[in-house]
């Protein structure tokens, strides 16, 4: 389990063009390596009663998000490398959540000791290496330590402050179950609280913030916890604000970088555009409310879809699961899997409510991993990511295990019954297909490398032949290239992963040279939009006089004199 868990948040090593492959990678590996060894503990024999229905809609909304992918990849020009790489990690939440829901309450109770033992100890490692990188930033090396990109803010190896954070936070909920079955003294408890909450301040995040809220409310309303925990997490608030201050007072004191000033200060932006991008969402709902842009496809859609007043930023995300759902899958199907989803965390919720204490407080603990990453997938898009979208998955499975009643059996079935050898030949099969891609990545990571004695051309036309990632070669030959127009069937690909400055001008360039002056003035258009620096040298021309009266302009200074959206451009 720690390999799986902790595992993906330590990993400070990456290789380019991707800062967080390798980490999620080793989640894959480490969660396939994890089923192969839960597969035994399944008792394929086992009679188990019909499954729950919080069960059930949990992998009913799994398996219309992967009906809604695979409908992307024929219907809406969604490139087959992202499409199959979306499958998959669909396929991996589902068979994790599967393993979870069918383990035995015995089991079950191990497994999730496992799960927490690892996320507690993926937490305070982490919590060193936020520390490292606020007070001795010198020290990260990206060898063993990640430098932060975050001035004065805790990041971990995940790279990301508000992804330390929800790690931190699960780390806290982990030492909570961990307190209260035994496993940990209170001393232990207290130093190891304290250390988490110290570096989740030190991130400087609202998930953080927030988090310490819904800890704050587990420790009112859960009487079935010890009184001296309750009276811990209820404090969590106040113990987090007061060493918020301590921590800006000492910054001062010391001419220090603290971020957490700047993040409350009047001129920082609380929301950091989420409202832009959350209106801008909602007006492609309106505009596309039955079948949605396709999943998958939101960054594609909403570049190329005039907003005058957008955010400067290039959004890949909503930054909201139910928005996401709902502009990439249409109301219907979308709405019906956020539907689904609610209704698989009000069934766990109602689990948590009627075991026995021991039991009981495993399954609160667990929803409680849900309830966290699902507000925060609110303001962000942690799930997905594979290191927390699995570790969820299965503490959602968790919430709906051991449900067979006591005594409950049947006979063994025999070891060649299709029963026994699917869940092997599954987790197998993940944990196969988990290390090729590690080795299929390294086809496109070689472009990125100086090191590789390969001409860059043959290195780009050997990533084009990746199975997951072939999208990173198509931008490098679309980035790369002196004439953009002899890369055009790059731009049926890489635009669909992420429309940045550098790929918006390069598509730009490539249709007027083809001769395709209305797209490429559309292009032009949109990126101006984004009124993003990196762009000022491609419309500096604009800002020239013609060189004689009536001379045509270059196109990018032109406004497009028909209207597009983003299905003119698949």
């Amino acid at each position: 389990m720690a390999l799986a868990v902790a595992g993906p948040a330590l990993l400070a090593a990456n290789d380019p063009p991707s800062a967080t492959f390798l980490n999620q990678a080793a989640a894959l590996i480490g969660w396939g390596f994890m089923l192969v060894l839960l597969v035994p503990a399944l008792r394929a024999g086992r009679r188990l009663r019909a499954p729950d229905a919080g069960a059930l809609a949990l992998l009913g909304a799994l398996a219309l998000m992967a009906l809604a992918c695979a409908a992307s990849m024929v219907w809406a020009g969604l490139p087959a490398p992202l499409g199959v790489s979306a499958l998959g990690t669909i396929a991996a939440a589902a068979l994790v959540a599967s393993f979870g829901v069918a383990l035995p309450a015995p089991d079950a109770r191990a497994a999730f000791r496992a799960l927490c033992v690892a996320l507690l100890a993926g937490g305070l490692l982490s919590a060193g290496v936020g520390i490292v990188q606020v007070f001795a930033p010198e020290l990260a090396d990206g060898r063993l330590i990640a430098a932060t990109a975050f001035e004065g803010r805790a990041s971990g190896n995940l790279r990301q402050p508000n992804h330390l954070s929800t790690l931190l936070l699960w780390a806290l909920i982990a030492t909570v179950w961990l307190h209260e079955a035994g496993v940990m003294r209170r001393p232990a408890t207290l130093a190891a609280a304290a250390a988490l909450l110290f570096t989740l301040v030190l991130t400087a995040s609202r998930t953080g913030i927030l988090g310490t809220v819904i800890l704050a409310a587990w420790g009112l309303l859960d009487r079935r916890l010890s009184r001296n925990v309750r009276l811990v997490l209820i404090g969590s608030p106040l113990a987090y604000w007061l060493l918020w201050f301590g921590i800006s007072a000492w910054a001062q004191g010391q001419q220090q970088m603290f971020a957490g000033e700047a993040r409350i200060s009047a001129e920082g932006d609380i929301s950091s555009s989420r409202f832009a991008i959350w209106s801008n969402t909602l007006q492609l709902i309106a505009a596309h409310p039955w079948w949605g842009v396709g999943f998958g496809e939101f960054n594609f859609a909403w570049s190329l879809t005039p907003f005058p007043k957008r955010p400067v930023a290039f959004f890949d995300h909503t930054h909201n699961l139910p928005l996401q759902l709902l502009v990439e899958m249409g109301i219907p199907l979308g709405g019906t899997v956020f539907v689904l989803l609610v209704l698989a965390l009000w069934r766990a919720f109602v689990a948590t409510r009627g075991p026995d204490a021991g039991r009981g407080t495993m399954l609160r603990a667990a929803f409680m991993l849900v309830l966290t990453v699902g507000l925060h997938s609110l303001l962000e898009y942690p799930l997905w990511y594979a290191y927390f979208l699995l570790p969820a998955a299965f503490a959602f499975g968790l919430c709906f295990s051991g449900s067979a009643p006591a005594g409950e059996q049947a006979r063994a079935e025999p070891a060649g019954r299709p029963g026994r050898r699917a869940p092997t030949a599954a987790a197998c099969l993940m944990l196969a297909l988990a290390v090729a891609s590690v080795v299929d990545y390294r086809r496109v990571a070689a472009i990125f490398s100086a090191d590789d004695a390969a001409p860059l051309e043959q290195r780009i036309l050997d990533g084009e032949r990746s199975w997951f990632f072939a999208h990173h070669a198509h931008y490098a030959a679309a980035t790369v290239a002196e004439h953009p127009s002899d890369e055009m069937p790059s731009f049926r690909v890489a635009p669909h992963y992420l429309l940045d400055t550098r790929l918006m001008i390069a598509w730009a360039n490539a249709l007027n040279e083809a001769g395709d002056v209305e797209r490429a003035r559309h292009l032009a258009a949109r990126l101006r939009e984004f009124r993003n620096d990196d762009a000022k040298p491609f419309f500096a021309p604009c800002d020239d006089e013609p060189a004689a009266p009536g001379a045509e302009r270059p196109f990018q200074c032109t406004a497009p004199t028909k209207a597009l959206d983003y299905r003119d451009f698949r």
